[in-house]
């Protein structure tokens, strides 16, 4: 039995997904088992804590799935993406119905879980008892699930849900589960055990086969009139405490092949709803992120996306869903169409949305390639191998080197792990040194990128960088600007045009500096707003 509810042929399970090893697609590992080295640069920088408490709410086990789904989305091809999408479109419809599957899947896996060790024991009485309790609690949960896929499978038209309902209806009837029950029953033995054995070598029983007793129990009146069958006889005495462990150590022996076959069923059975658990909560994190976004007006679509490589990137109404989980109002959406573009470079004026935008492109980027919905009105993005983000950061404060060596340091390990069609997200990067050295550094090493073929998008105030672009007249760049009203007045819109050799520095100054009145009071003098970083 298999859910498949995020993958076609596959099983998703978040306990397999490695955190840590050696190189970034080692061979001795399964890619689509791994996590992305830099998992925890992503988490800081695009602020995926946020998206995950909302998608969790107070559950820890949703929490995990939601991030292990989400890190490990950018090894999903085009068709797995799509096969989650048309099941999280069937959850949408369906909500009640799916948080009803799930909570039949966690309350089957709490029921057994105070049995479960018993499997495990040294004892084959206790892994016998332990699976049979497991396995006829399971009964009735399947009863119960079967019984959803009957009342509900009209009402959902995805693959992924049709066949799991499918599948319930075809393999758990109620003749199949009745006559489960009655093995189940047997197999406590009750009625006592009928074993047949050979002598061994030294006259000790041998090859001991369990038997079937026979289907009619016999009456007293009968078992004393009753035909007699040919045979022996003995009785214990009632102190002969070495003969009751000899036929204890007999009957285990005798039960031992179905102690330990119902034990492979009740783990068969387990793994399946704890698969199923696993599956249904990515989709049900997926629904309370939903509902929370829906409460506030927020757009969701669901992207398209498009093969590797093809530089197809455009979108409208796209905003940082962090940002608006955190803030009551709404989150100022952006346009953009950067088809044809390998590189994306937005400048303009402080605090006008720059970093914000290019956290709502890695969110966005990663919300897709998990299958997910995404915050926007409309998105067409080309699927990226592996993400990276190279933000700034705080000054080292163990004072063991600068603030450029760290970036620098950071970049070399983004470098190694870097692999053609990736995504890399600079923002504000190499602006700890002065302008002239930060621009060259980044100029050389942005081109060294797109010459392998990396999709780059970079925030900056290093008006040398950007220019240098400008120069070369790079058909494969796109100019983004933050707006900027002549009063002063941020948008947080992004505008296609060209840098700047301002970062309307005064701006600040008044602000801090100016009263009210005056800030109103006076026109921008744009001849006076050459102020630089």
């Amino acid at each position: 039995m298999r859910a498949l509810l995020m993958y076609r042929d596959r099983d998703f399970d978040p306990h397999q997904l490695l955190r840590h090893y050696p190189t970034y697609g080692s061979r001795n590992v399964d890619p689509r088992l791994q996590l992305p080295a830099h998992e925890r640069a992503l988490i800081q920088d695009l602020d995926l804590d946020t998206l995950l408490r909302t998608m969790a709410g107070d559950d820890e086990f949703l929490f995990e799935v939601a991030e292990k789904a989400i890190l490990s989305g950018v090894q999903n091809d085009a068709e797995t993406i799509l096969y989650r999408q048309r099941a999280l479109k069937d959850c949408l419809k369906n909500q009640a119905v799916v948080k009803q599957l799930y909570g039949l899947s966690v309350e089957m896996i709490e029921a057994t879980r105070r049995r479960w060790w018993e499997l495990s024991g040294h004892y084959l009485s206790s892994v016998l008892y332990g699976a049979l309790d497991i396995l006829e609690t399971s009964l009735d949960v399947l009863r119960r699930l079967r019984g959803i896929a009957e009342e509900q499978a009209e009402r959902f038209e995805s693959e992924a849900f049709t066949t799991l309902f499918a599948m319930l209806k075809a393999e758990f009837s109620d003749d199949y589960l009745d006559s489960i029950r009655r093995h189940l029953m047997e197999s406590r033995f009750r009625r006592g055990v009928l074993l047949s054995a050979q002598l061994g070598e030294w006259g000790e029983s041998a090859e001991l086969t369990l038997r079937k007793l026979p289907a009619k129990k016999l009456s007293w009146f009968e078992r004393i009139v009753g035909e007699k069958s040919s045979g022996y006889t003995f009785h214990l005495a009632e102190r002969d405490e070495a003969g009751a462990q000899i036929l204890s150590d007999m009957r285990q022996r005798g039960t031992s092949r179905v102690a330990v076959a119902l034990a492979q069923s009740a783990d068969h059975v387990v793994s399946f709803f704890k698969m199923l658990r696993a599956e249904l909560a990515f989709y049900c994190g997926c629904l309370n992120l939903h509902d929370r976004l829906a409460a506030k007006g927020e757009p969701v679509c669901f992207p398209t996306p498009v093969p590797a490589g093809e530089r197809r990137h455009c979108f409208s109404g796209l905003y940082d869903v962090c940002l608006s989980l955190r803030m009551e109002g709404n989150v100022v959406g952006n346009a953009v169409s950067a088809g044809g573009k390998s590189m994306v470079i937005v400048t303009g004026a402080n605090q006008g949305g720059k970093s914000t935008f290019l956290r709502s492109i890695g969110l966005a980027q990663l919300m897709m390639q998990c299958g997910m919905f995404v915050g926007a009105e409309v998105l067409e993005a080309e699927l990226c191998p592996a993400l990276f983000t190279h933000f700034k950061r705080e000054e080292d404060a163990t004072m063991k080197r600068g603030k450029l060596d760290e970036e620098l340091a950071r970049m070399s390990d983004i470098v190694d792990m870097l692999e053609p069609n990736s995504m890399l997200l600079f923002n504000e990067s190499f602006a700890a040194t002065n302008e002239r050295e930060g621009s060259e550094i980044a100029r050389q090493i942005v081109s060294a990128l797109l010459e392998k073929r990396v999709m780059i998008f970079y925030v900056t105030h290093l008006y040398e960088f950007g220019h240098s672009f400008v120069d070369r007249n790079s058909q494969d760049v796109l100019f983004l600007r933050a707006e900027r009203r002549p009063d002063g007045t941020r948008t947080f819109r992004l505008l296609e045009g060209e840098p700047l050799d301002t970062s309307y520095g005064e701006d600040l100054y008044r602000q801090v500096f100016e009263s009210e009145p005056a800030i109103q009071a006076r026109e921008p003098d744009q001849a006076s707003l050459g102020i630089g970083t």
